[in-house]
């Protein structure tokens, strides 16, 4: 192809390919609102599932489907802390046991406990 054929075309900003002749899809147009007054329509596939939630094309923020069923509330796990897990994998007494453990280890001396050379300093 010629170099000149090209020039001034704008390459991959515009498809040269036509609908002629192709069957689309049966499609289905859905409308959403969201909070804040914006209404606007996204066209699905018949067959595609259609979701409560869609982001606003206006503002982002969450639309919600017209004349559809509410959006099923998640079930959250409740948060889990460090206590929790740790509760998991000991009992109250064991853990008593281990903290008077270290505890004399600590009060005894035999633990090397690294001073910063920092800390020294001020000392």
């Amino acid at each position: 192809m010629s170099e000149r054929a090209l020039r001034g075309t704008r390459l991959g900003a515009t498809s040269y390919e036509t609908d002629r002749g192709i069957d689309l899809a049966p499609r289905q147009t859905v409308e959403y609102a969201c909070q804040n007054g914006h209404r606007f329509e996204v066209p699905f596939s018949v067959e595609a599932e259609i979701p409560h939630i869609w982001e606003c094309r206006f503002c982002g923020s969450e639309a919600l489907l017209i004349d559809g069923d509410e959006p099923e509330e998640k079930k959250l796990k409740p948060v889990r802390t460090h206590w929790d897990m740790l509760m998991e994998r000991r009992t109250r007494e064991e853990l008593e046991e281990v903290l008077a453990e270290r505890l004399e280890v600590l009060r005894s001396g035999r633990m090397n406990i690294a001073v910063h050379p920092r800390d020294r300093k001020s000392a």
